[in-house]
């Protein structure tokens, strides 16, 4: 049985995005962002609702500040006291789960989505995504982007700028572009 767009997608197989289903999903994840993104101050519940609609999984005592970005909302798996500032990105082409306390200061840019290297494969459209992972206690600063494939341990902070293309591991605090561990905490 061949499988679908959505399934290579989600098993980090070339796939091509503009695909009908595909399509639909972001067109319905779109109509609840622009409802979300263009709320008013004090509709706070409004927004939590939203969010609960979109996302996989919210977990309790979290906040997404508007605006916010994301492809299909359904891929983002969020645990308990997760903080997300004000205008970022997720591009949740892939799984993109998140644990407990975590912090995401404004404009942290989450891509599990990237492209083929080769211009040639490139031309016929195909894309590849892989998930991101971030563990419980982390801090990510502001402006932030991290890459396809990075799983991000417990107990890290990533200094604010800071482009991570590889894996941190648990219980440090890393900076840079790109991103390396400066110490251990």
């Amino acid at each position: 049985m061949d499988k679908s767009q959505r399934e290579k997608m989600l098993a980090n197989e070339p796939y091509i995005a503009y695909d009908r289903e595909l399509q639909e999903m972001t067109t319905k994840a779109q109509r609840l962002l622009q409802s979300f993104n263009t709320s008013s101050p004090d509709e706070a519940e409004k927004r939590r609702e939203i969010i609960q609609t979109l996302f996989g999984r919210m977990g309790t005592g979290c906040e997404v500040k508007p605006p916010f970005f994301c492809d299909y909302g359904c891929h983002i798996f969020m645990g308990n006291n997760v903080f997300v500032n004000y205008d970022c990105v997720f591009l949740d082409c892939n799984f993109i789960s998140i644990g407990d306390n975590v912090l995401m200061a404004p404009k942290v840019q989450l891509y599990t989505a990237y492209h083929p290297i080769d211009p040639t494969v490139r031309k016929t459209g195909v894309e590849m995504a892989a998930p991101i992972a971030i563990g419980n206690n982390v801090w990510i600063g502001g402006g932030v982007i991290i890459c396809p494939g990075v799983t991000i341990g417990d107990n890290v902070t990533i200094g604010a700028g800071s482009v991570v293309t590889k894996s941190i591991p648990a219980d440090v605090v890393a900076v840079g572009n790109p991103c390396r561990v400066l110490k251990s905490v």
